[in-house]
């Protein structure tokens, strides 16, 4: 319009069918100026059309869409979970939890801002992730924070598992949170951001070094019940729905599994109970058998 005086008919025309190499005729004949404005024209919109063919090619070759793809169904597969346990950071500690809650068939969202730690391991143990800061709203919300049974914060920085702590009792109210603690004088802040469990694994290693030594047959006893959990033994808490008493229900000949603590509704522990012991609606109870049996014993209790 400018270098030839056409209207805006006629340049958007000669517009279109030069970016559209239709090469129709032209509106009227073009000057030198006409000539190379279109050449520059067409050179442009050659390098553009170019550019954005790069672009395409490169997101579906390089994996990018398959990722975007993985993405997106993950997080739909996440809105749907139902009591899972969210896992932030995947360090030692919150690859060794992941472990255990894998093997005992919960549903696991591992939340940590390193690629390279979760995708490996999440390919061979089959968990859900996602890529970004566990200390965020937004993180915990895509992690279905308000369908999840409990939340494990191991981050390095206690600080920062204090923020999470906060964060998650916002969210969630009634959610469990075990936290991991490095000092001493941050169990009690812990505790006070909303935390459950306030965990010193330097405190627990030492201790599980020195019961090797003083009780080593009955300290790898111990460690085997907490961590290899199997079809064939399993410990798990069931939560009472009636009251009954142990005497009356005779669990052991019944089902073939063992009560061997029950935790009240004011988190007050009996070990080893025995048959005189009664279980009021809202108590724990712990039982250790197969799952079978556990499963069997479940239905004396609810």
């Amino acid at each position: 319009m400018v270098l030839e005086g056409y209207n805006l008919v006629e340049a958007l025309y000669m517009t279109v069918i030069t970016l559209g190499t239709v090469g129709f005729t032209e509106v009227r004949p073009l000057d030198d100026a006409g000539r190379m404005f279109t050449i520059v024209l067409i050179l442009a919109g050659l390098v553009i059309f170019a550019y954005f063919i790069t672009q395409i090619s490169r997101y579906f070759l390089d994996g990018e869409f398959i990722l975007h793809y993985k993405s997106y169904k993950m997080k739909k597969q996440i809105e749907g979970l139902k009591n899972h346990v969210i896992i932030c950071g995947f360090g030692r500690n919150g690859r060794e939890a992941a472990r255990v809650l894998l093997k005992s068939n919960m549903h696991v969202v591992v939340i940590d801002q390193d690629e390279s730690k979760l995708a490996e391991f999440a390919e061979e143990a089959h968990f859900y992730y996602i890529y970004g800061d566990a200390t965020r709203d937004e993180t915990l919300i895509d992690a279905n924070i308000t369908q999840a049974s409990a939340i494990l914060t191991t981050l390095p920085d206690d600080a920062q598992n204090v923020f999470v702590c906060l964060t998650a009792k916002e969210l969630h109210q009634n959610i469990k949170i075990i936290a991991r603690a490095t000092h001493l004088s941050s169990v009690r802040k812990l505790k006070n951001a909303g935390a459950t469990n306030a965990i010193m694994p330097d405190k627990i290693g030492g201790a599980h070094m020195a019961m090797l030594v003083s009780n080593p047959d009955i300290e790898e006893f111990i460690d085997i019940m907490a961590t290899h959990s199997q079809d064939d033994f399993s410990i798990q808490e069931v939560m009472a729905g009636k009251r009954v008493n142990l005497g009356d229900i005779n669990c052991w000949q019944k089902t073939g599994a063992t009560v061997i603590g029950i935790k009240s509704s004011g988190n007050q522990y009996i070990l080893n109970p025995d048959a005189n012991v009664s279980v009021n609606p809202g108590d724990g109870v712990i039982i250790m058998g197969s799952k079978i049996q556990i499963n069997a014993s479940k239905q004396l209790f609810i």
